[in-house]
C-alpha cells in the first residue's frame, strides 16, 4: 500500500552516491530504505530515512543534477536536520566521519542548537535541536529583527 500523506523530500546528487549512502549513514545516522541498481550495481536511486524524513540520493543523472564537488563547491540549497538529541554530539560524530565543520554548534537567538557542515561532496548541512523555548518578543530583543508569524 502506497502513503498518500503529503509531504516534502529534498533529493541530492552526488558523484559517487554510494559512498555518499554510506556516509549519511555514519555521520548523520540516516538509514537506507530503498536501492534501486542498474545492471552493473551503480546506484541509481536511493531512499534515506532519518525519523519521520527522508532523502533521496542518486548520481549526477543529467546535465542539471550536479554534486558541489563537479561546480565548484556552489550549492544553491542546504540541508536542515531538526533533531531532539544532543547536537554536540552529533557534530563531534559527524567530524568523525570527515564533515568539513563550518560553523560549531552554538545556541541561537529563536532558541535552537545548530551547527553546519559541509559533507563529503560538499553539500551544506544544518544540523539543529531546540534547547530552549523563546518568545517572539524575545527573539527580537535578541536578534534585533522584525519577527512575524503570519496567520
Amino acid at each position: 500500500m502506497s502513503d498518500t500523506r503529503k509531504s516534502l523530500v529534498s533529493a541530492l546528487s552526488y558523484r559517487d552516491p554510494r559512498a555518499a549512502i554510506a556516509w549519511l549513514e555514519k555521520a548523520f545516522g540516516f538509514e537506507l530504505t530503498f536501492l534501486v541498481e542498474d545492471a552493473d550495481g551503480n546506484v541509481g536511486h536511493s531512499e534515506l530515512s532519518f525519523g519521520s524524513s527522508a532523502i533521496m540520493v542518486g548520481g549526477e543523472w543529467s546535465e542539471n543534477h550536479a554534486s558541489p564537488a563537479s561546480i565548484g563547491g556552489k550549492n544553491t540549497q542546504s540541508i536542515h536536520i531538526r533533531m531532539t538529541d544532543d547536537v554536540d554530539a552529533h557534530c563531534a560524530r559527524a567530524r568523525a566521519a570527515g564533515a568539513q565543520i563550518i560553523a560549531e554548534p552554538e545556541t541561537q537567538f529563536y532558541g535552537d542548537r545548530t551547527y553546519r557542515c559541509r559533507d563529503l561532496e560538499g553539500h551544506i548541512w544544518t544540523v539543529g535541536a531546540p534547547v530552549e523555548e523563546v518568545s517572539i518578543a524575545e527573539m527580537e530583543a535578541r536578534s534585533g529583527h522584525k519577527i512575524s508569524t503570519p496567520s
